[in-house]
């Protein structure tokens, strides 16, 4: 049986105040002539649907419209909610969806929906498990949990629960930050790893679609794999190739994969020179104009109004920054601090030095890395 894997959505998505509307609903077409293309007999989408708990209504308005191309088709959609999604608004309806052939995960109570399907080959069985939080599984499980403290520690559990039937084939949608992924700028992770668990967590399933992450990759082995994103969501990503991932489960073990591109409506690039250079007709002339923009500027003086006559030329210009004298004086008077790259506990601890003239205890900092750990599952 083959499906076709994509995840993070993120419909409604604006990037530096640019709507990607117009750029999601043209790969969204993409993604339907490749389901034609390829036959592909189900579709996996690994959560972050949208890109708010309350998505627009433009937003809610094209995922109804791709869903219900999908239904005309017959494809099957199998889907969950990830960490950017509300799992209740995502869910409603997902009873009286499932017999369109639209299966959606419910909020986890202990249960993770299961659906199972038949080829030649046999049954395959599709496990369907939102985003979870270390605090929802102890929630749950509340005398069992006690220790659970880190999603690592709530995967774990959960996965423990489920009864995987060993003869069948087993694909499992899930939404979390495996250990060893590559992160990018427009993803949300916790400083630290807090959020991170081990790819053994999902030893036993033949095929596991992986949401979370914006590259497409796979973590600890190829079976189990990220989609990435339909687009490019930051300039962070201006190198990755976008895609779809297409799999075919043969006999059980027996596991075919590969990708197929995904054109984008606006391409996102990098344009570095003067001002001259960048404006200079033969050096843009030959190329799209209206791509996303990122230009960084080398002139010793600021351009007056550079961001308005750029944009004459490069009407998506999304981001302009200077390169120079003085901003590299900036970067290295602030350099000392790297604060960005800090955890927040290292933070704390040198706040805590500097009002106090002395180190955080052990008990002090076991306290604060306990804080923290709550903050963070809270705000997630």
């Amino acid at each position: 049986m083959k499906f076709v894997h994509l995840a993070d959505l993120h419909l409604g998505k604006r990037v530096n105040e640019f709507s990607m509307l117009e750029d999601q609903k043209y790969v969204l077409k993409q993604v339907l002539d490749l389901i034609d293309e390829e036959q592909a007999e189900g579709l996996l989408i690994a959560g972050d649907i949208y890109d708010k708990q309350i998505p627009s209504i433009e937003a809610v308005r094209l995922f109804d419209d791709f869903l219900t191309r999908l239904a005309d088709r017959h494809v099957p959609v199998y889907l969950i909610a990830g960490n950017h999604d509300s799992i209740e608004r995502v869910s409603f309806g997902a009873r009286l969806m499932s017999g369109s052939g639209i299966h959606m995960a419910t909020e986890y109570d202990g249960t993770v929906n299961v659906v199972t399907v038949e080829d030649k080959y046999g049954t395959i069985d599709i496990y369907l498990l939102p985003f979870i939080k270390p605090a929802q599984v102890r929630a749950v499980w509340a005398e069992e949990a006690e220790d659970v403290r880190t999603y690592q520690d709530a995967m774990a559990l959960v996965m423990g629960k489920l009864a995987i039937r060993g003869d069948n084939r087993s694909i499992l949608l899930a939404h979390q930050f495996v250990t060893g992924a590559a992160v990018c700028d427009s993803e949300e992770h916790a400083v630290g790893g807090l959020d991170q668990v081990d790819p053994s967590c999902f030893d036993g399933f033949d095929y596991v679609a992986l949401g979370h992450l914006h590259g497409a990759q796979y973590a600890g082995r190829e079976t189990v794999r990220y989609a990435g994103t339909l687009l490019k969501y930051s300039f962070s990503e201006v190198k990755h190739k976008k895609s779809v991932t297409v799999v075919e489960l043969r006999e059980k073990g027996q596991v075919k994969l590969y990708t197929r591109p995904i054109i984008p409506l606006h391409e996102m690039r990098e344009i570095r020179g003067s001002y001259a250079e960048v404006t200079c007709k033969a050096n843009y002339e030959n190329t799209d104009t209206k791509d996303y923009v990122h230009i960084t500027l080398t002139d010793e003086e600021d351009v007056f109004d550079a961001v308005g006559k750029l944009r004459v030329i490069y009407p998506n210009l999304m981001k302009l920054d200077y390169d120079n004298a003085r901003t590299k004086q900036n970067q290295n008077i602030s350099a000392s601090g790297s604060e960005d790259e800090k955890d927040p506990l290292t933070l704390t601890e040198e706040l805590f030095v500097l009002q106090n003239n002395k180190s955080m205890s052990d008990s002090q900092k076991e306290y604060m890395q306990n804080l923290i750990r709550k903050v963070w599952e809270e705000e997630r």
